[in-house]
């Protein structure tokens, strides 16, 4: 199955984080506090939303950072998704 956001939404899904501690123990993502950091999979198409212009300025593939519990939690084929409106995205991380 695939997932498609309708108006603003967009369809996020976590970046796995791997921190090693400074004794040199690797803590998997499970040990560490929930990430913040998301790429994006899937952007809808905007549109009028409330009588105002909604123009999608986020692209597939970018990572951004989102408030910690903002967005709708789901599970599509065993993999955790987060959807969230454009809005509720903080930034964009640039490499």
């Amino acid at each position: 199955m695939k997932l498609k956001p309708l108006l603003d939404k967009v369809v996020l899904k976590k970046v796995e984080a791997v921190e090693v501690t400074k004794a040199g123990i690797l803590l998997p993502g499970s040990a560490q506090e929930k990430p913040q950091v998301s790429e994006i999979v899937a952007v809808g198409p905007g549109g009028v939303i409330d009588g105002k212009e909604v123009v999608m300025t986020l692209k597939v593939g970018e990572k951004v950072i989102t408030g910690r519990y903002s967005g709708t939690e789901v599970k599509l084929d065993g993999v955790d998704y987060t959807i969230v409106s454009q809005s509720d995205i903080l930034a964009v991380v640039e490499d």
